[in-house]
């Protein structure tokens, strides 16, 4: 926290640049003395900081000017940083640099009174729990205990010698009759597998201990995951009796390639390629989901295992739901495969004709080896002559049509699902026990996680962002995803960056112990001497001008390449290591995280920034703006696609009946009895 407790209450309020947001809560808390300090010296902190007081004599008025000018956005409520409002004769503010919003009152033209505003939504409605450990579970969080229903965590306590407890978690069930207190349930630490975090889509019922509804509710859950089984196993029967020759490969082709990996091998990659080699040498075809942040190396591992299955005289196609991201996929498949006679094709509205007619005879003749590809490839004139696997990158993002064709292909190939962030059907399968998984969690060497910013939008703080990272010779995405307005705000960003003009040289003066906040501290030996240069890419481009548009991005022709969604998947630049979401109310939680994705993929601090519009905040968006930057650490793409499925409910795997069911016992019970039906009938 960065307010104080003296004589008087004082609250210091950072300016919304880059450099603040940076530091986070703990940095100001500890530094507060100093930066108080610093302000009344030297101009940057005069400008990028202010100390208010109870007693100090200043315009309600004045200090919302004061407090717009530091990039603040006035707004009706302050539902997150860098938000401030006025209601009569108190101000409402969240500082970047407090974990809390504050009351600023006011009695005429002083202030009266600083006090942090009370979160009693939080005190009086549990909350929904999104963790996986009973341990790590914040007290008010609903939990499930299989014997007894849902209750409210209210914490663990210590050991108990006199009931013989080690420990125990404390589970409050509703009252047994009006006027009484709520019963309480102490579950000893070695009965914790007994409970379960509930996450559902609703608030739940909380039962009463020893009665009969939990009971009933179990029955009735138990049946119809018995039918959804049976449902799920006749889909998947298929893949149960086919059998196939296993892949055994060619261990000298395999030790090569694995030689030539520039990149040192993360733990759960060596455990991934392990388990998936592991399907491919069985007899029964594979159908397994590889599960990992952006950057954590899921396409080395899919080609390790298109290797495995080449070398064994089968055909390997990999499918991408963009032509931007097949083009990637195919410029690292024929690196990694240059030094052997594998074959590389790809097929999708960059083809040529003539080329395409070489490919698709290639195919069907076993000359083509590997080929890349978008939905083009499920089309009816496509013929293998010996089809062996298939690599799905973002299968999530394929239409229905596309996904029938691929479920009639699990029937007989071998099946690799690449995903950063299992949309909740896949994830559904997935808990169920139906489909394998393997995941990485493990960041490559070096890998910061990065920084994420969620703020009201505010053009001066987007001018700095991009200063920043301008001056200190990178690249940056800016997201914009209104084709129809792209040109307009282009030329915004034009004007923007000719207004704020990069430094070209350091001012002296500053606190050495301060020197990494001021926008000041880029060397001028480091700063672009020209005119920043805008790509423009969308959706409704030729594909062959996007492909242009990303080679100049990469070879640093461009210095911000403002687009749309389209650069969800497929770009992997080390050099672009800033994006700028302009508006991401308009984006899902899953499509958020890939995008923070396409930066931080070199050993150099990355930020991301998610501006929105307060007045067009829904309800759902704040929720996965608020869960995007909860889950900011590295790795964390499992937990968002968890997040995701609270957010937007689950359905059946099969249709949407399901909903309901699943809110009576909570997610987690839910698989687990799913999981448990599905080993019984088989």
């Amino acid at each position: 926290m960065s307010s104080k407790a003296h004589a008087k209450h004082e609250l210091l309020i950072a300016s919304v640049t880059p450099q603040n947001l940076e530091r986070g809560v703990l940095w100001f808390s500890e530094n507060h003395g100093a930066i108080k300090k610093a302000s009344a010296s030297h101009i940057w902190w005069q400008k990028n900081s202010m100390m208010v007081e109870e007693s100090l004599v200043i315009k309600p008025s004045e200090l919302i000017r004061r407090m717009t000018d530091m990039g603040y956005e006035r707004s009706q409520t302050v539902g997150g940083k860098g938000l401030v409002s006025m209601r009569g004769g108190i101000i409402e503010i969240w500082p970047v640099n407090t974990a809390a919003p504050y009351l600023i009152e006011f009695d005429g033209n002083v202030i009266s009174e600083i006090l942090p505003r009370q979160k009693t939504e939080e005190r009086s409605k549990p909350k929904l729990s999104q963790r996986h450990a009973i341990e790590k579970l914040p007290a008010g969080s609903y939990v499930v205990h299989i014997d007894h229903g849902i209750g409210i965590f209210r914490g663990t306590g210590p050991a108990i010698k006199n009931l013989n407890l080690l420990g125990f978690s404390k589970i409050e069930y509703a009252a047994p009759g009006p006027g009484r207190a709520p019963d309480m349930l102490y579950v000893p630490i070695g009965q914790k597998d007994r409970l379960l975090p509930y996450v559902g889509f609703e608030m739940p019922r909380v039962h009463r201990l020893g009665g009969s509804v939990w009971e009933k509710t179990k029955r009735k859950v138990k049946e119809e995951t018995e039918k959804l089984a049976r449902e799920l196993l006749e889909l998947y029967a298929k893949r149960h009796v086919v059998e196939r020759p296993p892949h055994m490969g060619d261990a000298g082709l395999e030790q090569e390639l694995i030689a030539r990996f520039p990149f040192q091998e993360t733990t759960d990659q060596l455990k991934a390629e392990e388990e998936i080699m592991h399907d491919l040498a069985r007899t029964r075809p594979m159908d397994r989901i590889l599960c990992g942040d952006v950057g954590f190396g899921k396409t080395e591992i899919a080609i390790r295992a298109a290797l495995r299955v080449i070398a064994s005289e089968k055909q390997v196609t990999l499918l991408a739901p963009t032509t931007v991201l097949a083009a990637q996929h195919e410029r690292t498949l024929k690196e990694r495969f240059a030094n052997t006679a594998i074959s590389v094709g790809m097929l999708s509205r960059l083809t040529s004709q003539h080329e395409e007619g070489r490919t698709l005879h290639g195919l069907a003749t076993g000359t083509v080896d590997c080929i890349v590809g978008t939905h083009r490839l499920l089309s009816k004139d496509i013929t293998f002559k010996n089809l062996g696997l298939v690599i799905i990158d973002e299968e999530q993002r394929f239409g229905v049509k596309q996904k029938e064709a691929l479920k009639n292909l699990r029937a007989e190939v071998d099946v690799l699902s690449l995903s950063a962030t299992p949309i909740p059907r896949t994830l559904q399968l997935t808990l169920a026990h139906v489909r394998d998984i393997s995941f990485l969690k493990t960041p490559p060497p070096d890998r910061l996680a990065i920084h994420t910013f969620v703020l009201p939008y505010t053009q001066k703080t987007i001018a700095q962002a991009l200063r920043r990272e301008l001056e200190r010779g990178g690249q940056i995405y800016f997201l914009h995803n209104r084709i129809e307005t792209i040109g307009a705000v282009k030329q915004k960003l034009e004007k923007l960056l000719q207004k704020v003009p990069l430094r070209q040289k350091r001012e002296a003066g500053m606190l050495e112990r301060f020197s990494e906040a001021s926008s000041e501290s880029t060397p001028a030996s480091r700063l672009p001497t020209s005119k920043p240069r805008i790509g423009v890419m969308h959706g409704r481009m030729r594909e062959h001008e996007m492909i242009k548009i990303m080679d100049e991005f990469r070879n640093k022709e461009i210095d911000i390449l403002l687009a749309t969604t389209i650069i969800e998947n497929g770009l992997d630049i080390s050099s672009a290591n800033t994006l700028i979401v302009d508006d991401a109310t308009l984006i899902g939680l899953a499509e958020a995280h890939q995008l923070r994705g396409r930066v931080g993929r070199s050993a150099a601090q990355a930020f991301a920034y998610f501006f929105y519009k307060p007045r067009r905040m829904t309800e759902k968006a704040a929720d996965r703006l608020q869960a995007l930057q909860d889950y900011a650490d590295l790795g964390s793409g499992y937990d968002i696609a968890l997040r995701d499925l609270e957010i937007r409910g689950a359905g059946n795997i099969l249709g949407r009946e399901q909903s309901g069911t699943i809110n009576k016992v909570g997610l987690n019970l839910y698989y687990q009895m799913l999981a448990e039906a599905i080993d019984l009938l088989r």
